[in-house]
């Protein structure tokens, strides 16, 4: 059996290692456009900043390293042209000599990965303007930045003493994985960063009130965000400075703009084989990777892939399940029956030292779905027992149905990076393995006071979702409140630092006594930091016969909300 591979990275790679493992006779070819296999392109932009300082340290595995380990023939600056299915074979181009030839094939893996968005706008292609998707493209980032202009070459070359440092101004357009990895980097390496992005907060696939936690964080950090303006534009001015212009009618100067609008599925050779393309623009394939022709098989960003929690078709560009989707091509190719389960979209992203993660659905897909069968808690939770030094607060939100606590997506930010990974990772997996609210109550995770609490964060989120389900804890939250009494909890101390305006506040410890106080003809909201005492207050208040909500989340969750200007 002779099997081509085409792609070398995350997918072609982890499928030709398999295959390998799994048949030692069969005859295996993997061809990769580009100058290197298997590279870890997720390090790219720490290498753009010199946290990784070598660029050696970003190749997993060599093309020398697929031939002596696995007796694989390795092709790389080898570009596959076209596909047969018909006679099955595939034209190969050699890159750098434009010599065509033709290889017959008895299966074929399609892994040619995503593109970068590069539109066709004024200007584009002016030097200084860069992609961070392959080694090559960093190699020549940092040489630009070494002395691409005059200007950067004379700061990297300048030896005599400055009394006031000239600024170096960088220009990131797009608030996604790269854009945001990039810009960091970029203030580590002295640049005034300007981040433009079309969409109103940075991360998509975070709701809004998450998102616009990390946009300030970053901004905290010196990357100054412009937000809800596109790019329409670049002008070469003078001393090689690009001047990047939007829609708003702002110019921004820039001695280097990096690109991070996003990704596309890249299908040009599969459409050269009459490939079935979905409705989101990806190569679809079966849950055994197969794509329409039985014979073809497509794994990583170049497909459509199940969304495992809303079954809708997705584009999923991330690396672990690009790795998987090759691992299970190989398995069905050598005839097991393996199955791919569907995405999650389980991410993480560390940023100046903090990080954010997700989960599942959020809460703006189920809105566009028209999914109404769900609820939401807010929790801040500390990294680890309070008591024990380091400890940092976690925002985390929960999605879950209201039918039957069916955990849906969850979402978690704060500067204990590891904490964040922790609870989303274990959340993760409690999605893919159809866990409910429930289900979190009863979790034994690890504890000891350096690394968690005796209710982790993740029980923590079981046990306040079931409170809701099981109705001991009517629930509202800031962008659904209309009428109300609302009533603030709190230590009249702490209402000087912030205060709600209209709120009645009666401490906790005076609730039982001041009950008199409190309308019985309207439904009482009430409020505290972080919903811990309101619902305390709620359980007080409903069973002396009042109507009572939680305000999940407290002041905490509606700060958020503030700076959110929330757009479900």
């Amino acid at each position: 059996m002779k099997v081509i591979i085409v792609g070398g990275v995350a997918g072609g790679a982890s499928c030709a290692a398999r295959l390998r493992r799994l048949d030692e006779q069969a005859e295996i070819l993997m061809v990769e456009r580009g100058p290197y296999v298997s590279y870890a392109n997720c390090g790219l932009p720490y290498h753009v900043g010199g946290v990784i300082e070598q660029e050696s340290s970003l190749l997993v595995a060599s093309e020398q390293t697929f031939r002596d380990m696995f007796a694989i023939d390795v092709r790389t600056n080898c570009e596959a042209i076209s596909i047969s299915p018909k006679d099955k074979t595939v034209d190969l181009r050699n890159v750098l000599t434009g010599e065509v030839i033709s290889e017959s094939y008895d299966k074929l893996v399609l892994s040619p990965g995503a593109a970068s968005v590069h539109p066709p706008l004024p200007g584009i292609d002016l030097p200084g303007i860069f992609h961070v998707r392959t080694v090559p493209d960093v190699r020549t980032i940092r040489e630009w930045i070494e002395g691409g202009s005059d200007y950067l070459a004379g700061m990297y070359r300048y030896s005599g003493i400055q009394m006031v440092k000239p600024v170096r101004r960088a220009v990131v357009v797009g608030g996604g994985f790269i854009g945001l990895e990039t810009a960091e980097n970029l203030v580590h390496l002295g640049f005034e960063v300007t981040l433009i992005q079309k969409p109103d907060h940075v991360l998509s696939p975070l709701d809004p009130e998450i998102a616009c936690l990390v946009q300030e964080h970053i901004k905290r950090h010196g990357v100054k965000v412009a937000a809800n303006d596109g790019v329409v534009g670049f002008k070469q001015l003078d001393g090689d400075v690009v001047e990047v212009q939007t829609n708003s009618g702002k110019t921004y100067p820039a001695d280097i703009v990096i690109l991070a609008i996003g990704v596309r599925p890249d299908t040009t050779l599969a459409k050269t084989a009459d490939l079935t393309i979905g409705e989101r623009g990806g190569i679809r394939v079966d849950e055994h990777m197969r794509t329409s022709e039985p014979d073809i098989f497509a794994v990583g960003d170049a497909i459509e892939v199940e969304d495992f929690v809303t079954g809708q078709s997705s584009l999923i560009a991330l690396a672990g399940p690009a790795n998987r989707q090759g691992r299970i091509a190989a398995d069905v190719i050598a005839g097991r029956d393996s199955r791919y389960r569907g995405t999650q979209g389980t991410s993480i992203i560390g940023l100046f030292e903090g990080a954010a993660a997700w989960t599942g659905v959020n809460e703006k897909t189920l809105n566009k779905l028209g999914d109404e069968d769900y609820e939401k808690i807010f929790l801040f939770p500390n990294s680890h027992a309070g008591y024990y030094p380091g400890a940092k607060m976690l925002g985390l939100k929960v999605i879950f149905r209201k039918s039957d606590g069916l955990v849906l997506g969850a979402q978690a930010l704060g500067q204990d990076g590891p904490a964040v990974d922790k609870r989303i990772s274990a959340l993760a997996m409690a999605i893919q393995m159809g866990a409910t609210i429930y289900d979190l109550e009863e979790a034994e995770l690890c504890y000891a006071p350096q690394f968690g609490s005796a209710k982790d964060p993740v029980n923590f989120a079981g046990m306040v979702a079931a409170n809701i389900v099981r109705g001991d804890m009517p629930v509202t939250h800031w962008d659904r409140i209309e009428d109300g009494f609302l009533l603030d909890v709190r230590e009249p101390m702490e209402l000087s630092v912030e205060s709600v305006p209209g709120a009645v506040n009666i401490p906790l410890g005076q609730l039982r006594d001041r009950l008199e106080e409190l309308p019985r003809d309207q439904e009482i909201l009430v409020i505290c930091r972080s919903a811990q005492r309101a619902y305390a207050a709620t359980r007080t208040l409903i069973q002396n016969g009042f109507e009572a909500r939680t305000i999940s989340g407290g002041t905490l969750a509606r700060a958020m909300y503030s700076l959110g200007e929330l757009k479900y």
